[in-house]
């Protein structure tokens, strides 16, 4: 029976939270004792001893891996440790290395193949990307990430989702986003359905290098076009627009419904900050949604620093410098996001037939556990869906009338039973978005 329900003038194109308390265990302190712990490994750095117990990558890693061991066995054994590993080297790598990413997941009652990751990584440097023995605290680039990993599993190990979250500390970052690559390989192989990447690196300060001083915003950075997008996705682009429409940007769009009073996302609508790249690449890549966490102001002579003071001024990437309040609201915004997500089922995928008629049909797929769908729509030049709906129905399909497609978009999301929603999956002609055939 189809079912398309009026819907109230105070809904809001926001997600709905199921599990709107789940942040509320996040401490500060233990934030603060993460990052000074990583700090104490003296260096991270890719190429730093992996053998040493007290100093170096190696050691980082295994203390990492202690702990989401000690927040498994906490919760019954609620978490899988593995340990995605490999060889790299490249240019900022010159010989043959071995690679770890310390993943932790925690699996899934009902839908346990859709998955949402959260990651940060371990690995830190200073002024000289090669140096892999001097001093690299890596307080906040990104010790602040691997805190926030590392809690979020604390959080919301108590609870059960039904969908499965992965939660990763990932190594070689800063040599070339290789733990990045690693653990997007390691999901492929895996045949996950990835329904978000959330990357947070350098999410732990608000004061910039020029004095000035955020701690009200968060920056979530997304993709436009997509990367996997095939010749024939561009050309379809091109020729009817939705270049602000991936995956990646309705999941920016998705979180900015989740901040709050104290901590407000900033979209930033390119992949990454300018000349720059995340651990959230290598996942838009294979085409899965991915976006990048970093500080309102960005402290440049507190990253990629060595340690030292000139005419009075520090520098260098140390725990002093960052301020854990306003970290344990990124974590917070973070644990909203998994937990929400978690819940909601799959974006369908949508399509939209509207050319050469005064009506326009939107149809989509049926998504597992979804109880009905939400559509929606916006002006071609607007930045975000209209306040409110067009519709709610339990259907695939809904057609409207008078509405002529060349002037919108048009978007669907997926509502559980429970009320959790899912991002926004725009419509677009059919086979706008499908990837290159592999190759032979």
């Amino acid at each position: 029976m189809k079912t398309i329900l009026a819907l109230p003038l105070l809904a809001l194109a926001l997600p709905t939270v199921a599990f709107a308390a789940s942040d509320d265990g996040v401490t500060q302190a233990r934030l603060e004792a993460d990052v000074a712990r990583l700090v104490a490994f003296g260096t991270r750095h890719t190429l730093s001893s992996q053998d040493d117990p007290k100093r170096g990558i190696g050691a980082a890693r295994k203390w990492a891996e202690a702990e989401f061991r000690k927040t498994g066995a906490a919760c019954g054994g609620c978490l899988d440790v593995v340990l995605p590993e490999t060889t790299v080297q490249g240019e900022r790598v010159p010989v043959v290395t071995r690679l770890v990413d310390v993943v932790a997941i925690q699996r899934g009652t009902v839908r346990p193949n859709e998955v949402v990751i959260v990651q940060g990584h371990i690995d830190s440097r200073n002024s000289d990307a090669m140096d892999a023995v001097g001093v690299a605290p890596g307080a906040n680039d990104d010790g602040s990430g691997t805190a926030l990993v590392l809690e979020a599993a604390r959080v919301l190990s108590k609870q059960k989702f039904a969908g499965t979250i992965v939660y990763a500390v990932l190594s070689g970052e800063e040599q070339g986003l290789y733990g990045g690559k690693l653990l997007a390989d390691y999901a492929k192989a895996q045949g996950w359905t990835v329904k978000a990447v959330l990357n947070n690196d350098i999410v732990g300060n608000s004061r910039g290098s020029d004095g000035l001083v955020d701690d009200a915003h968060v920056r979530v950075f997304s993709e436009g076009p997509r990367d996997d997008a095939s010749e024939r996705a561009r050309d379809a682009l091109r020729s009817i627009g939705g270049e602000n429409d991936s995956p990646s940007r309705n999941l920016s769009r998705w979180l900015a419904g989740l901040g709050d009073d104290g901590l407000a996302v900033r979209q930033v609508w390119r992949a990454d900050r300018m000349g720059r790249g995340g651990d959230h690449l290598p996942f838009q890549a294979l085409g899965y949604p991915a976006v990048r966490f970093t500080v309102a102001v960005e402290n440049y002579e507190r990253q990629h620093q060595n340690v030292r003071s000139e005419s009075g001024r520090p520098f260098g990437d140390l725990p002093e410098a960052m301020d854990f309040a306003y970290l344990a609201k990124v974590t917070k915004l973070n644990v909203r996001a998994l937990a929400a997500m978690a819940a909601a089922p799959m974006p369908p995928v949508a399509k939209v037939t509207a050319a050469v008629q005064t009506f326009t049909d939107v149809d989509w797929t049926a998504a597992p556990g979804a109880a009905r769908y939400r559509v929606w729509q916006r002006r071609t030049d607007a930045p975000g869906w209209e306040a409110k709906p067009v519709a709610e129905t339990d259907q695939t399909h809904l057609r409207l009338e008078g509405v002529r497609g060349d002037d919108w978009f048009f978007g669907v999301s997926s509502v559980a039973a429970d009320g959790s929603e899912s991002p926004v999956a725009s419509a677009v002609p059919p086979g706008a978005y499908l990837p290159e055939a592999p190759k032979p």
